[in-house]
């Protein structure tokens, strides 16, 4: 998920484990440990002079199981050597930086499979992309309320039990809100399955997953032999159907045979993915196809799109951009989640 939720979650790992001991500091250390894994988006830039490797390798390695223990070990110790002096000598042992260090970056991975991203949990043994689709890589109804819960828990004094009492509150609310995700990934996987049967589309597979910033309005794409087939539902829709499907067409032979960097975006965009000529020889635009359109009417509104471009041997990504939106998609988008 983005930054500033995993800042928080990982703060409130820090407090559970060693706030009654060192106070707001420990929020500090656990918004650290939280951050930890999303530098892989800076070490893949350091490590491959490619973007597709270099975007490949954001949540691999380093949000997987195995790293949260190692890193957990490595900086656990490294912190204990450091704040185990003067004043601070015996106030905290190791075992409980490690502790602190395991908890906020392991539930880092643990909240980012949650989203349609994909997160490689048991790198390096597998690449398999674990994404359960049921919130938006940002969602303020889960952020907020666990936020406004850190605010305020950290006013009082770390031997308060208002202390415990609201980061109870906030982990039970930010709790609460992810189950109540699932439990519309349930309805709304089962409002596109019966869409697609009763209009007769001949699917191969489909996914569904929020579109961004709610909980509200669902985006879903079906595969079939040669297109896909998008469409939208909002939980406040009058009906639950899909009204309108709009395919588009998959032109996966617009580049000949599987090269290699076209094999690690098909894998990075689970296979939902299309190109588009852009005029330029031996330039395409790739849209990954997980993400939305941000007006259902133009499929150029794709949120996760970028040119790739054939240099020598190899395919180079342009870096991300999002799409140039107007003032009206945004509308669109709005209008379409207070449903129709």
């Amino acid at each position: 998920m983005d930054s500033i939720t995993q800042i928080v979650l990982g703060a409130a790992c820090g407090e559970a484990v060693l706030g009654k001991k060192i106070g707001n500091r420990a929020l500090l250390f656990g918004a650290i440990g939280g951050t930890i894994p999303d530098l892989d988006v800076f070490v893949g830039k350091w490590l491959f002079n490619n973007e597709i490797d270099a975007m490949a390798f954001h949540r691999g390695f380093m949000h997987s199981f195995l790293f949260a223990i190692l890193a957990a070990v490595g900086f656990g110790m490294l912190v204990f050597w450091i704040y185990n002096r003067g004043k601070r000598f015996g106030m905290t042992t190791r075992n409980q930086w490690m502790w602190l260090f395991f908890a906020s970056i392991f539930t880092h991975p643990i909240l980012d499979s949650f989203t349609a991203y994909g997160t490689q949990l048991f790198a390096p043994f597998s690449d398999y992309r674990v994404a359960f689709n049921n919130i938006a890589v940002a969602d303020p109804l889960y952020t907020l309320p666990f936020l406004i819960a850190l605010i305020v828990m950290m006013c009082f004094k770390r031997s308060s039990a208002k202390r415990r009492l609201f980061l109870k509150i906030g982990l039970g609310i930010s709790s609460l809100y992810m189950i109540l995700t699932l439990v519309n990934k349930n309805h709304v996987h089962g409002v596109y399955k019966q869409a697609l049967e009763q209009q007769q589309i001949d699917y191969l597979r489909f996914q569904t997953q929020p579109t961004i910033l709610n909980n509200i309005l669902w985006y879903g794409i079906a595969e079939t032999a040669d297109a896909y087939y998008v469409g939208f539902y909002s939980i406040l829709d009058t009906e639950a159907t899909i009204s309108k499907w709009h395919k588009l067409p998959k032109n996966h032979e617009l580049i000949e045979g599987m090269p290699k960097d076209l094999k690690t975006l098909a894998w990075f965009s689970g296979g939902y993915y299309n190109l588009n000529e852009t005029g330029t020889p031996d330039t395409f635009l790739f849209k990954d196809l997980r993400y939305p359109l941000m007006d259902e009417n133009d499929p150029n509104s794709s949120i996760f799109k970028f040119t790739i471009t054939k240099t020598n041997d190899r395919w180079e990504a342009a870096p991300f951009y999002a799409s140039d939106l107007s003032e009206d998609a945004f509308e669109a988008f709005w209008t379409r989640i207070k449903g129709i």
